[in-house]
C-alpha cells in the first residue's frame, strides 16, 4: 500500500535558532551520558542505532522517488525495536520519552528568549499581548471611552482538569523546571569560565537525576495525586504571574482613564482573570471523585494560597523597615502597627514592620483553624483569625494608603501591590471548583427522594412538563425531602454528601470556593430543576418569597443533538418565574457550557465546530430577548479533536456577541505542563487569553460583519462532513473492531492511567467512551483522525468542481475568523499525522481485510483533505503560515518516530500474553513520551 507522506513545511536553521540547537545538542548529549553511566554502554548504543535508523526512515519516507529505500529503511527500525528484549525497549523507551522532556525545556526557553529579543529590539507589539489587542481596538476606531469600558467586561477564566498525560510526578515536574531555570541563566549576562563550569555540572547533575528518577508512580493514580499536580504549578506561575498581569492591565486601564478623562478610582477593582478547577468536583463518569476528595482540594488549594501569603508577608516585612524618625505614617497605619501584639523595642520606631508582623499572625492563625496550615517561620505574635479574605485585604490597603500618603508610593508597586492582587483574585480559596455530575444521576437521586417522600412513586415515567411541575413545586415548598429515618441508596447518599460539603466549604473558604453545579448530558430544563432540587435538600436553593440559589445551575450542552436542541431548552428556562427571581439575585447573568469533545466524537470535527458555532449565536440572542447576560464555558481539550488550537485565535473567531470579554475555558492534558510549566511562558498563555477577552469585549454586535453567505456554505458542508464521518465511525461494519486493535485504547483503560474509568460504562461502544481516550488514542497511533476525518469529503464534494464555489472557500479563509481557525487548526493536526507511522499500527488488527479496507478509507480521507486544504491556502505544503511548529515537529520526529515503533512492539507483546511489568512500564512510558513530543493530543 502507498502511504502519502506528510508535506511539512521546509525550513532552514538561522542565527535566530543557533542557541536552541546548542541547548537541544547539550541536553541529548548529556542524556546520551546518563545513558551509558547509569543503564550500560550498550543501552546507549540500541538507543543511538534507532534513532539513526528513524532519521534514515524519516528522510526516505521524504523522498518520492525511491519507495524501496522507504520500505528498507522502515523495516531496519522495526527490526531494531522487534529485536529487543523487554528490559532493554523499557530503557530505550526511557531514553526517547526524556529527551522529549528535554526538548520542550529548550524550546520553552527559547521561545521566552526570542520574545525578550524582540521586545529589546522595540519592535511592534506581538500578536496575543495586551498592547497589541489596545493597538488592534484603536485601529477599529474605538474610542478610549469605550475602549475603558471593554476592559471592565473581561472575565477569563482557564480551569484546570485531569488528564492521565497531565500528571507527571511532582519530582519529575520539579526536575524539569529546574533545568529551565538552569538553562535560562545563561541567557541574563556572561559567565566567566569557572562559572561556565559550574553551570555545565549543575545541568549535568540534574540531566542524571533525571535518568534515576521514576517516570512513573508505583501505585494506582488516585483523585489526590492529579489534585496535587495541578496545584503544583500555583507556586511556580499561577500566584506569581496572575498579580503581575492584573497589575500591567490596570496601569492600560489608568492609561486610557486619563486620555478618555475619565475618573480611574474603579480601576483598582478590575479583575480579567481568575482560576478555576475541576478536578475536585468533576465527578461524572468518576466514582473516586466524593465528599471527601471535594474537602481534599479545598484543602490544599487554602495552603498553597496561605503559605504564599505568609511567604510574601514575611518577605514584605523585610522590605518595609521605614522609621518614624524619617517618615510619617497615617493613622490608619499607626493603629494597625498598635495593635499588632509587636512589642520588641527593637521595633517601636517600625510600624509598617510591626503591622505586618501582626498581619503575618493573622492569617497564621487563619491558615491553622482553616486548613491545619503550620506557618514556617511562626508567628511572634498571638492573633486572631480573619474572618474573611476582604478583610486582609483592608488591612493590605491600610499599609498601601499610607505609603501612598506620606511620598513613598515607589514602595507599594511590586510585592505589596502583586499581595493585594493575590488576595483579590485568589482569597482564602485559590480556585473556584466546579460541581460536575451526569443528569442521569441527577435525576436517580430525585426520583429516589420523591419516591421515599411519597410524593411520587415512579418520576422517571413522567413526562417533561409533568416533571416541571413537580420540581418547582417542590423548590417552592418550605419542606426538605430527606427522611433521615429511612434507608438511602449508596448514590444518593454520595450526591448529598457532595452538596452537604460544598456548603460546609462555602461558609469555611468563602462563597468563591464553589459557584457552579455543570449538569453533563443536559437535555432538558427539568435536568435543571432537578440540581436545584438536590442543592434545596443541602440548604444551597429555595423558592418562594426568600428564594434564592447559591450556584449557577449550568447546563453542559454535548452531542450535535444536544447543541442543536440547546436554544429552546434556555428560552424555556428563563420563561420560569422562579429562575427570573434566581438570576435577579444573581445580576441577570446565566452560564452554558458547551462540549467540544462530546460533539466531536458524535459528528466529527467540522461539524462539531460549526454546531457550537450556531447553538451560541442562537443561545446569545435568547438570553438578550430574557435580559440576560449570558457567558460560555468552553470545554476544550488539548487536541484539535476536542476544541483545542491557540487559544487567541479561538477566542477572536467566535460569534459576535457570544463572548463579550466573558470566558471561562478547560486547561488539561498535557497542555497545562506545556502552557504553564514554565513562569514566563505561563505569563504568556495568561496575557493571551486576556487580550483577547479584551478584543472580544470591544467588538460589539453592532459591529460584526454579516457572514450570512458565509454561514449558509459551512451549514451545508457541516451536513457533508457529518455524514461522512457518521458512515465510518458508526456506520462501517467492524470499525469498532479496527479502532481497538489500531490504537491503545484497550491499554489506557487496563493499566490504569488516569483515575477516571476511560468509559461512562462497561461498554465496547464508542457511544459509551469517553471522548479523551477516543482522541487521545488516534493521536497515540498519529492518526489524529477526531480532528480532521469528514472535512476533505465534505470541501470536495461541496465545490465539486465549480471554481466558484472554491473561491468561496478562499474568501471564506482570507475573511471569516471562524473559518481560518477552523482551516489553521486542521492544517497543524494533518502536520502531526503520519500515515506510515499509522500503518504500523493498523498491521496490529488480525483481521487483514478489515484493516485494509478501513485504514485504506482512512487513507483516501487523508488525502481529499490534504488536497483541498492547499487548495484553499494556496500552499503546497502543512503549516505554510507557522514555520516555528514545523522546525518543532522536524526537529522531534527522529525522537517521536522511535517511541511509536517502540510501542507497537510492546502492544504486540502485551496481547499475546507478556504482561511483565517491563511490557507495561514501556507502553505507558511511551503513551507520556508521546504526549508531550506532540504537546496537543490529549
Amino acid at each position: 500500500m502507498t502511504l502519502p507522506a506528510t508535506p511539512l513545511l521546509p525550513v532552514q536553521a538561522d542565527e535566530k535558532q543557533q542557541p536552541l540547537i546548542e541547548d537541544t545538542r547539550l541536553l541529548g548529549r548529556l542524556l546520551g551520558d546518563a545513558l551509558r553511566v547509569h543503564a550500560s554502554q550498550q543501552a546507549f548504543d540500541n538507543t543511538e542505532s534507532i534513532r539513526q535508523a528513524a532519521v534514515h526512515f524519516r528522510k526516505s519516507e521524504s523522498s518520492e522517488s525511491d519507495s524501496h529505500a522507504s520500505q528498507t529503511a522502515r523495516k531496519a527500525l522495526t527490526d531494531m525495536c522487534a529485536n529487543l528484549d523487554d528490559s532493554a525497549a523499557l530503557t530505550v523507551i526511557r531514553a526517547f520519552s526524556l529527551f522529549s522532556q528535554l526538548a520542550n525545556i529548550a524550546e520553552d526557553v527559547h521561545q521566552n528568549r526570542r520574545r525578550r529579543i524582540y521586545r529589546l529590539k522595540g519592535a511592534a507589539p506581538q500578536t496575543g499581548t495586551l498592547a497589541r489587542a489596545l493597538l488592534n481596538i484603536q485601529n477599529k476606531g474605538v474610542s478610549a471611552k469605550d475602549a475603558l469600558h471593554a476592559m471592565t467586561q473581561v472575565a477569563v477564566v482557564p480551569v484546570l482538569t485531569a488528564h492521565p498525560t497531565q500528571v507527571q510526578r511532582k519530582s519529575m515536574l520539579d526536575l524539569t523546571r529546574a533545568l529551565a531555570e538552569l538553562l535560562t541563566r545563561r541567557d541574563f549576562g556572561a559567565m566567566d569560565e569557572e562559572q561556565e563550569q559550574e553551570w555545565a555540572q549543575d545541568i549535568d547533575r540534574l540531566v542524571q537525576t533525571l535518568w534515576q528518577t521514576s517516570i512513573l508512580r508505583t501505585s494506582k493514580l488516585k483523585v489526590t495525586d492529579e489534585i496535587n499536580n495541578a496545584i503544583s504549578y500555583y507556586p511556580v506561575t499561577f500566584l506569581k504571574r496572575i498579580p503581575a498581569l492584573v497589575t500591567r492591565y490596570q496601569n492600560i486601564a489608568r492609561t486610557l482613564s486619563l486620555a478618555a478623562g475619565e475618573c480611574s478610582e474603579h480601576i483598582r477593582d478590575l479583575q480579567p482573570i481568575r482560576m478555576g478547577m475541576w478536578i475536585g468536583g468533576d465527578r461524572d463518569g468518576n466514582p473516586f471523585v466524593t465528599a471527601e476528595t471535594l474537602d481534599y482540594c479545598a484543602h490544599a488549594q487554602a495552603s498553597a494560597v496561605f503559605e504564599h501569603y505568609l511567604a510574601e508577608l514575611h518577605a514584605l516585612g523585610s522590605e518595609l523597615p521605614l522609621a518614624t524618625t524619617i517618615v510619617q505614617v497615617t493613622p490608619e497605619l499607626q493603629k494597625l502597627a498598635d495593635r499588632s501584639g509587636d512589642a520588641s523595642p527593637h521595633r517601636a520606631n517600625e510600624p509598617y514592620r510591626r503591622a505586618i508582623i501582626g498581619l503575618y499572625g493573622r492569617v497564621a492563625q487563619t491558615a491553622h483553624d482553616v486548613c491545619g496550615v503550620v506557618a514556617v517561620p511562626a508567628s511572634q505574635v498571638p492573633a486572631s483569625m480573619y474572618g474573611h479574605a476582604d478583610d486582609f485585604l483592608v488591612d493590605l490597603r491600610i499599609i498601601e494608603a499610607s505609603l501612598r500618603a506620606n511620598n513613598s508610593a515607589a514602595l507599594v508597586a511590586g510585592r505589596l501591590n502583586h499581595l493585594i492582587e493575590a488576595v483579590q483574585v485568589f482569597g482564602f480559596h485559590l480556585a473556584t471548583i466546579d460541581l460536575r455530575q451526569n443528569s442521569d444521576v441527577h435525576e436517580a437521586c430525585v426520583a429516589e427522594l420523591l419516591k421515599g417522600a411519597q410524593v411520587v412513586d415512579d418520576y422517571s415515567a413522567l413526562n417533561e412538563s409533568q416533571r416541571c411541575e413537580l420540581l418547582l413545586n417542590e423548590l417552592n415548598s418550605s419542606r426538605v425531602l430527606t427522611n433521615p429515618w429511612l434507608a438511602k441508596s449508596e448514590l444518593l447518599t454520595g450526591e448529598t454528601a457532595i452538596f452537604n460539603k460544598a456548603r460546609e466549604l462555602r461558609e469555611r473558604f468563602g462563597d468563591r470556593l464553589i459557584e457552579q453545579a455543570i449538569i453533563s448530558k443536559a437535555t432538558s430544563v427539568s435536568d435543571m430543576l432537578e440540581v436545584a432540587v438536590m442543592m434545596k435538600e443541602a440548604g444551597l436553593a429555595a423558592g418562594g418569597a426568600a428564594g434564592f440559589c447559591a450556584f449557577d445551575i449550568v447546563p453542559l450542552f454535548e452531542t450535535i443533538e444536544d447543541l442543536e436542541a440547546a436554544p429552546e431548552v434556555m428560552r424555556a428556562w428563563f420563561k420560569l418565574p422562579l429562575v427570573n427571581q434566581w438570576l435577579d439575585a444573581r445580576g441577570r447573568t446565566q452560564e452554558v457550557m458547551l462540549g467540544y469533545s462530546d460533539s466531536n466524537k458524535d459528528g466529527g470535527f467540522l461539524t462539531s465546530n460549526w454546531s457550537l458555532y450556531e447553538a451560541q449565536q442562537a443561545l446569545t440572542q435568547i438570553a438578550a430577548q430574557a435580559n440576560v447576560s449570558m457567558s460560555f464555558f468552553h470545554g476544550r481539550g488539548g487536541s484539535v479533536g476536542r476544541g483545542g488550537g491557540p487559544s487567541y485565535e479561538a477566542i477572536l473567531a467566535q460569534p459576535a456577541g457570544s463572548v463579550q470579554g466573558k470566558i471561562r475555558l478547560t486547561e488539561q492534558g498535557e497542555v497545562i505542563g506545556a502552557k504553564y510549566g514554565d513562569p514566563d511562558l505561563g505569563l504568556r498563555n495568561l496575557e493571551t487569553l486576556v487580550a483577547a477577552g479584551l478584543e472580544s469585549s470591544a467588538m460589539h454586535t453592532s459591529d460584526a460583519k454579516d457572514w450570512g453567505d458565509f454561514e449558509v456554505a459551512m451549514r451545508e458542508m457541516s451536513d457533508l462532513s457529518f455524514k461522512a464521518y457518521r458512515k465510518l465511525v458508526y456506520e462501517t461494519e467492524g470499525f469498532t473492531d479496527f479502532f481497538r486493535a489500531a490504537t491503545p485504547i484497550n491499554e489506557i483503560a487496563q493499566l490504569n492511567i488516569g483515575s477516571r474509568p476511560s468509559a461512562r460504562k462497561p461498554s465496547t461502544r464508542i457511544e459509551d467512551l469517553r471522548a479523551i481516550p477516543w482522541v487521545f488514542s488516534w493521536a497515540q497511533a498519529r492518526i489524529m483522525l477526531p480532528g480532521w476525518y469528514g472535512v476533505g469529503s465534505a470541501f470536495t464534494e461541496w465545490v465539486d468542481g465549480d471554481v466558484n464555489r472554491l473561491n468561496t472557500l478562499k474568501a471564506m479563509y482570507r475573511d471569516w475568523p471562524f473559518f481560518k481557525s477552523v482551516i489553521s487548526n486542521i492544517d497543524m493536526v494533518l502536520s502531526k499525522t503520519d500515515l506510515a507511522i499509522a500503518s504500523r499500527y493498523a498491521e496490529m488488527v488480525t483481521d487483514s481485510v478489515l484493516s485494509e479496507r478501513i485504514f485504506g478509507e482512512i487513507i483516501a480521507e487523508w488525502q481529499r483533505t490534504f488536497r483541498i486544504l492547499m487548495q484553499i491556502t494556496g500552499q503546497d505544503v502543512l503549516l505554510s503560515d507557522n514555520p516555528t511548529l514545523a522546525r518543532s515537529l522536524r526537529n522531534r520526529l527522529p525522537y517521536l518516530d522511535p517511541l511509536n515503533h517502540l510501542q507497537v512492539e510492546l502492544l504486540k507483546r502485551y496481547r499475546a500474553g507478556d504482561e511483565s511489568q517491563e511490557v507495561q512500564n514501556g507502553i505507558h512510558i511511551a503513551i507520556n513520551g508521546l504526549a508531550a513530543g506532540l504537546r496537543n493530543s490529549g
